[in-house]
């Protein structure tokens, strides 16, 4: 009976280790897993898309999207590309320089795995780049009735699902945008284009569509349903745009820049004052809502109001650097108006005015001198008097006009401007004071910023 039990016992033993081994043998003989299906070779396997695929060998993407990694790939259907072609003049795919067929098959691409399910009407960056910056494009995405890229490319068929990412299939190649065609593919920028476009007028459009760098702060549909103005809307247009520069929301700083308006039909462009101390403010009253659409051309940020012509007025309120020459200009108690003398439209008498505005350490440095507390220690006379030694009326005066020994008329009197070794200003009582910032042109006139506050004769 024992022996019996043991032979039994063995035998389960056998059985069981004789499982295993089999079972260790089929794990080990299954060494073929089934082979992971990249975007590469999804294309390949598709007839409609053979162009694509030639388009992707020939810049030598190809083996990029046959690579681990995560990719979402809008990809033009052959007769997307053959329509691209003739639309290009362009008889063969092999015509198209190397260097700008792949900018525009990464114009395609988006960096991550998105599906149709994630897709949401608003802005995302391809993998291609700005020339000359290396910023990646902006694409604008709409999804009110499809999904539509750059206003011009539908999905027609979504969520090709990829061991590397995924393929939405577009009936048109997604051009490289410049500035006008991202505003044209913006429904909520549609009376920007309308401005823009106004009487026929294709100056600006010819001009933000060419190569080269601009800003446009773009105003929405909703900025320019509230906007008013009597100036010229060609001018206020061109007001916000910065000619030469692509500005990035990370590289602004608190700053004036000149924009392509100009004071009164002269080459002198008139300026933006700049905030970024919460968020990005344009002259005071109009912010920065959607930054960073970034085109071949340049960049385009949304701001939410119309930027007007700005006056000296608007320059000072805009200008933290300028409260306390605000808080004197607007006491309660001066028998002068200099907010609204200062903002007497150019052309009517007493504009233009050159202003040389001190700065908030310039007269706390006063303060100090004249043994005042505060600014309402200074009895008005003497206020008002010391205001008027900082306005010249019915000139504008550029840093440049300035010489040495130069007589300038203000409003309280003759100061005397040197330039040599620097531009300063020099009051009756033998003052110096030093112009720190130079021609910040507004509409009606020029600002130049000095670190002394003028006094007249003690």
């Amino acid at each position: 009976m024992k022996t019996t039990n043991q032979l039994k016992k063995l035998t389960l033993l056998l059985a069981v280790l004789f499982m295993a081994y089999s079972c260790n043998n089929d794990d080990d003989d299954d060494t073929t897993e089934p082979q992971s299906t990249t975007i590469t070779a999804l294309a390949s396997d598709s007839g409609d898309l053979s162009i694509l695929v030639a388009a992707l060998q020939r810049a030598g993407l190809d083996t990029t999207l046959d690579t681990a990694g995560s990719f979402t790939v809008f990809a033009p259907t052959n007769t997307a590309f053959e329509n691209f072609l003739a639309d290009n003049n362009i008889s063969a795919l092999e015509e198209i320089p190397v260097d700008v067929l792949t900018q525009v098959l990464l114009n395609h691409v988006i960096a991550g795995e998105v599906f149709s399910t994630s897709l949401s009407t608003g802005y995302g960056n391809t993998l291609a780049t700005k020339p000359g910056t290396g910023e990646n494009l902006s694409i604008y995405i709409n999804t009110s009735n499809g999904v539509k890229l750059n206003g011009v490319s539908n999905v027609a068929q979504a969520d090709i699902d990829a061991s590397n990412g995924v393929i939405h299939i577009v009936d048109a190649v997604i051009g490289l945008p410049n500035i006008v065609d991202h505003a044209l593919a913006n429904s909520d920028l549609s009376s920007l284009v309308g401005a823009l476009t106004s009487g026929g007028n294709t100056t600006f459009t010819t001009l933000l569509s060419t190569p080269g760098d601009f800003t446009v702060f773009a105003p929405n549909n909703a900025a320019f349903a509230s906007f008013t103005t009597t100036n010229d809307i060609p001018s206020v247009l061109a007001n916000h745009v910065i000619p030469g520069a692509t500005a990035i929301s990370t590289g602004l700083s608190n700053s004036y820049v000149n924009t392509a308006a100009m004071f009164n039909d002269t080459m002198n462009a008139l300026s933006m004052y700049i905030n970024t101390d919460n968020g990005v403010t344009i002259n005071g009253n109009s912010s920065v809502i959607a930054a960073d659409i970034v085109a071949t051309n340049g960049v385009i940020h949304v701001v939410d109001e119309v930027i007007d012509l700005p006056s000296i007025v608007d320059f000072a309120l805009a200008d933290p650097t300028f409260e306390t020459l605000v808080a004197a200009l607007t006491r309660s108690d001066l028998t002068f108006d200099y907010v609204t003398t200062l903002s007497t439209p150019n052309g009517t008498d007493p504009a233009p005015f050159t202003v040389f505005a001190p700065t908030n350490a310039a007269f706390g440095d006063l303060l100090t001198e004249l043994g005042y507390e505060g600014l309402g220690d200074i009895d008005e006379p003497t206020l008002k008097a010391t205001l008027d030694m900082h306005a010249v009326a019915g000139l504008n005066v550029l840093a440049g006009d300035l010489t040495d020994n130069f007589a300038v008329p203000t409003l309280g009197g003759n100061i005397t401007a040197n330039v040599t070794g620097g531009a300063t200003l020099t009051d009756a009582n033998d003052r110096v004071s030093n112009i720190i910032v130079v021609n910040v042109q507004a509409a009606n006139g020029v600002i130049h910023a000095i670190d002394k506050v003028i006094l007249p004769q003690l």
